[in-house]
């Protein structure tokens, strides 16, 4: 299947490491030139540049923490500079914030938005105005399907939330030919555990742990030409967890 990919620039929060990682390969395996950013991680994300430039295509790696607008602005106008703008936008950087209610802390609560909200926010805000001069492009955030079978309060609020804001977007921008929609996995195999540390335990109702592999594929899906019909959208990926 075409997707359409080849030649369109990607651009990736969070993308050195686990599904970040995955998904910066498998975009620059269907010949998108890619931005991709970590707030910390440089040499790792400096490594999967390299691997992807192997395959072929043009990268752009920069530090960036996505709540600093500042840093995102600058972010964004070096992806500019070196591919013309942007096509598609996936959010994937994100605070694993999973805390009991009367154990969550003030400063926690905010860093919570802040990463898993705000940071999509300061992103979307930027590419949006690029993709409406083209006339086209494709925002994918990641959710998740704790709000829907119940979650520490504050994750699943930040997760409902950026359903609300795919939502949002998806119908204020489709006069732009932009569509929005996010995924919202299910308990995924984690790549960067430490030797000893575990997957968390099957839920009630899933068949097996996820690989990100089978996430970034939907991603390559509803960042292709072929999705082009879809927005607004919210795919539960969770081995049958949850139906909605």
């Amino acid at each position: 299947m075409d997707t359409g990919l080849k030649g369109k620039t990607v651009l990736i929060t969070g993308a050195s490491r686990n599904m970040g990682r995955i998904a910066t390969l498998a975009f620059a395996g269907e010949g998108a030139n890619l931005a991709i950013c970590t707030s910390s991680r440089m040499d790792a994300l400096n490594a999967v540049a390299e691997q992807a430039r192997a395959l072929g295509v043009k990268v752009v790696a920069e530090k960036c923490d996505v709540t600093d607008g500042a840093a995102v602005k600058n972010f964004i106008a070096a992806t500019k500079k070196a591919f013309g703008g942007v096509d598609i936008a996936i959010n994937l950087a994100g605070d694993r914030h999973e805390v009991k209610f009367l154990e969550q802390t003030l400063d926690d609560w905010h860093k919570n938005i802040a990463v898993n909200l705000t940071g999509p926010f300061h992103i979307c805000q930027q590419v949006i105005p690029l993709m409406m001069e083209k006339k086209y492009g494709r925002i994918i955030n990641i959710a998740g399907v704790t709000p829907y079978v119940g979650g520490p309060p504050a994750k699943s609020m930040v997760k409902l939330g950026i359903v609300g804001l795919t939502r949002g977007l998806a119908r204020e921008f489709a006069p732009y030919n932009i569509t929005a929609n996010c995924i919202g996995p299910g308990g995924v195999e984690r790549l960067d555990l430490d030797p000893g540390e575990k997957n968390k335990p099957l839920r009630p109702g899933q068949t097996r742990m996820g690989k990100a592999g089978e996430i970034v594929s939907l991603m390559v899906y509803l960042a292709s030409d072929n999705a082009g019909f879809i927005t607004g959208q919210c795919y539960l990926a969770n081995g049958g967890r949850y139906y909605q």
